[in-house]
């Protein structure tokens, strides 16, 4: 990397990941990020303290925020520590967590801003990786659209495992996104519309029984959800009407 001392914080949004977590971090390189912190929105196993065990930056919500509610606290803690990168990965270990070096690499270089693993690197990896028929056409069918109307060329944009610099941070307003399954999207088109450079890289896919997944009424409201925030993209680019998350 072209500075090897950079701060590297590695944040993981938890919840019921008690049987997952202690592979998840195992994977990350050694040496490479400088905390990992956890954020626990409102478990039932013993997530919080397992992850207090093994050492790691522990805060909980008293109740379920939600996966946007669980990720805006990850990010406001971690960028007190004044990181110049913060990796978010699910700990479910259905990411490869060895190539964290990897996806920050083109951000310590300053070759890009925003950096994410993705999974669709061709249809029988994907689908010999444990990812869903039914998941894996969704996000077929999605992500061209996404592209044309965010003028990316990305080959998925559902992926957990991101890498965002400290400007990005400081400039997407989190705090105004959903609590819900679409903080990704909304945070990946504001991302966009600061103008700010988004790259991924291949990641194998890996799906175990112990891996999370969105639920059929969970997975409706996202494609709805993520509906409106691309047509709220358009109605800002062309200036027809301003939206808080891209302001």
């Amino acid at each position: 990397m072209a500075n090897p001392k950079a701060k590297i914080i590695v944040v993981m949004p938890a919840y019921n990941a008690e049987r997952t977590l202690k592979k998840t971090v195992a994977a990350i390189p050694k040496g490479l990020v400088s905390q990992i912190i956890v954020v626990d929105d409102g478990s039932q196993d013993s997530t919080v303290s397992l992850a207090k065990k093994m050492g790691l930056t522990v805060f909980t919500h008293p109740r379920n925020l939600g996966y946007g509610g669980n990720q805006k606290t990850c990010y406001w803690e971690a960028l007190k520590a004044n990181p110049e990168v913060v990796v978010m990965l699910h700990p479910d270990y259905q990411y490869d967590a060895s190539l964290t070096g990897e996806l920050v690499r083109p951000i310590v270089e300053d070759r890009f801003d925003v950096m994410f693993g993705s999974r669709i690197r061709t249809r029988d990896e994907a689908l010999a990786g444990g990812m869903p028929l039914t998941k894996y056409l969704i996000n077929r069918l999605l992500t061209p659209i996404e592209n044309v109307i965010l003028g990316v060329n990305f080959s998925e944009h559902l992926s957990g495992f991101r890498a965002y610099s400290r400007k990005v941070l400081g400039s997407v307003p989190f705090q105004r996104l959903s609590d819900d399954f679409v903080f990704d999207q909304q945070f990946m088109a504001s991302a966009i519309a600061h103008g700010f450079r988004v790259g991924e890289i291949p990641v194998p896919v890996r799906y175990y029984h112990d891996s999370s997944s969105i639920q059929f009424l969970q997975g409706s409201k996202f494609l709805f959800q993520t509906g409106l925030t691309l047509v709220a993209y358009v109605l800002h680019h062309f200036k027809i009407a301003k939206f808080s998350m891209f302001e």
